[in-house]
């Protein structure tokens, strides 16, 4: 598994890099977010969870679909709308930010 940024759509708040525990992820001249190295990537998607604009995708392993296979989050009011796209398919899973980690 690892990530790919999409400078095009990255906004250079910085969160990714600021939550990257392996720090991996830098900012260019731009601010835009990129990693030097992707094949490093723990494959934790601290970042991924972080970032609201859909700029970093997160290519999953062939035991979680693979393949191919790439996952992006969106922040849209309060929820994250994870989206997974496999093969020109798409799944979608709506997460409550206030909710999701009440257990």
């Amino acid at each position: 598994m690892s990530i790919r940024i999409d400078q095009s759509l990255c906004t250079g708040c910085g969160l990714c890099r600021d939550v990257c525990p392996g720090g991996l992820i830098r900012q260019d001249e731009r601010k835009k977010a990129f990693i030097p190295e992707p094949r490093d990537c723990w494959g934790c998607a601290a970042c991924l969870k972080e970032c609201g604009y859909g700029a970093i995708r997160y290519f999953l392993g062939s035991d979680m679909g693979g393949q191919g296979a790439y996952l992006v989050v969106k922040d849209e009011q309060g929820c994250l709308h994870w989206q997974i796209n496999k093969n020109g398919l798409h799944t979608h899973i709506r997460v409550n930010k206030k909710e999701a980690n009440i257990y």
